[in-house]
């Protein structure tokens, strides 16, 4: 995949950025391997003992990559989306993002900065919204069950196993990674047994793999995937 850099890339001073793609090429890679398939066929089967679906996406592309099959298989349970690596993201505009995100259906949104030693919002914000969408809906199965089981997904390299991780340091005072994370995709292939994060409300987690889109449906979609870090191989050509 290449592209060529427009001709209005710099003013004459050298600073103005550019503001659009000019792609040569018309042809984009698609990526789903199995073991993708599989792990979207597990979330399924766990449905079942799940109490509410986080879905996590990358703040600086808010409404390109997001995978539909997640609507189209999950979101039968109360859902709300985090929109991590805020610390990377221009939040100039977050407020008009979350509007257009409700919208479009999006109950809860969430920003949050994982490399933060304290985050104010996974501290103090998440965990309540679980448990307000959880007990405003009907549990089924799990009607008498005490504890909330959530489930986490996302495409790759979005940083689930990391908002994992820091839900549990901060409620638990647990060092330490209960589930392993990488600064490249990939790291978790298959959908974990839960973890625990928080014994007041008790709350379990299941972390899954990232599942990417079955079909990424053009160029510009596909670029802004490639250099947030979606596939380690892929964006070493960019």
């Amino acid at each position: 995949m290449s592209s060529r850099i427009s001709s209005s890339v710099f003013s004459a001073n050298g600073k103005r950025f550019r503001e659009v793609f000019q792609h040569v090429g018309k042809d984009v890679v698609n990526y789903f391997p199995g073991h993708m398939a599989k792990g979207l066929q597990q979330m399924q089967k766990t449905l079942t003992q799940i109490d509410c679906i986080v879905e996590v996406h990358d703040a600086r592309i808010p409404f390109s990559g997001r995978n539909p099959r997640f609507g189209d298989t999950l979101m039968v349970r109360p859902h709300l989306l985090v929109l991590n690596k805020m610390d990377l993201a221009n939040m100039q505009y977050h407020q008009s993002i979350e509007e257009a995100l409700k919208t479009g259906g999006v109950k809860k949104v969430f920003y949050t900065s994982c490399t933060e030693n304290i985050d104010t919002t996974i501290k103090h914000k998440i965990l309540p919204a679980v448990t307000e969408l959880v007990t405003s809906v009907d549990r089924f199965n799990r009607s008498e069950a005490e504890d909330y089981n959530v489930l986490v997904i996302g495409i790759p390299n979005v940083g689930k196993s990391s908002l994992i991780n820091a839900l549990r340091r901060m409620h638990l005072k647990k060092g330490g990674k209960a589930t392993p994370v990488g600064a490249h995709p990939g790291v978790t292939r298959s959908v974990m047994e839960k973890i625990r994060v928080s014994d007041k409300p008790k709350v379990y987690v299941y972390d899954t793999p990232g599942i990417m889109l079955p079909h990424i449906p053009n160029m510009d979609v596909g670029m802004k995937l490639a250099l947030c870090g979606w596939h380690k191989k892929r964006t070493s050509r960019i």
